[in-house]
């Protein structure tokens, strides 16, 4: 029997190569998915309906409002920036703290399997604006792992905080996806989408992800309202 991993997974394009990735390590996929008062919640349909078809033998979604704190376009009324220019500074997408409290539920999770082996499909290239994708925070948060849970003081086993698509750029990462038989057509990145849940193709994760696509050579098979291009 392959062993458990927990996998954050949003629905989004990374989360789904990542999973993808823990089934081709040889895991047995546990999806963990957030419902955390986000604009873009489409992305749970995706979630719910991908996850099984993905090769998850389970899937949790979790409740956490994290509208209650706001601080981000994503989770408040504030217009999602559309049309910018992509640089380091930290946007105004970023949740305050996300990817920490995201592990910490991870973490839980795991530690009630039996599993030592979380994935999360953070970017440090795509997204360096970002401080919670970033390698320093992700070897941090193993060290907390393995100090912070009664498996890891009795030693019942290491935790391991895996971010197999780190270092990769998008375009890599979509390769990796294609290899790994993703059908990227039930995956959902916009941030702001419309009523109608088509993707904007103008906030940063569409011009991203639609650059990734331009640059692997390979069509976006999700439909955009107005897609910017590459």
């Amino acid at each position: 029997m392959a062993d458990k991993a927990v996998v954050l997974y949003s629905g989004g394009l990374d989360s789904t190569t990542c999973l993808a990735v823990a089934r081709a390590d040889g895991f047995a996929p546990h999806a963990m998915s957030f419902a955390y008062g986000q604009r873009h919640a489409i992305e749970l349909e995706k979630a719910r309906e991908y996850a099984p078809r993905a090769g998850a033998v389970a899937h949790q979604l979790v409740q956490i409002d994290l509208r209650q704190f706001g601080g981000s376009a994503l989770t408040t009324d504030q217009a999602v920036p559309k049309d910018r220019p992509l640089d380091d500074a930290i946007p105004v997408t970023y949740v305050p703290a996300r990817n920490t409290i995201f592990l910490s539920c991870a973490l839980g999770w795991a530690e009630v399997l039996g599993a030592f082996d979380i994935y999360i499909g953070v970017n440090a290239l795509d997204y360096s604006g970002y401080p919670d994708c970033r390698p320093e925070f992700i070897r941090a948060f193993e060290t907390l792992a393995n100090l912070a849970t009664r498996a890891g003081v009795e030693q019942a086993g290491r935790y391991r905080i895996h971010a197999p698509l780190l270092h990769l750029s998008k375009a890599e990462i979509i390769r990796l996806g294609r290899d790994l038989g993703v059908d990227y057509s039930l995956t959902h990145s916009c941030y702001d989408p419309s009523p109608a849940g088509l993707a904007c193709g103008r906030c940063d994760s569409c011009v991203l992800r639609l650059k990734g696509f331009a640059e692997a050579g390979l069509e976006d098979p999700v439909a955009y309202a107005s897609p910017s291009g590459p």
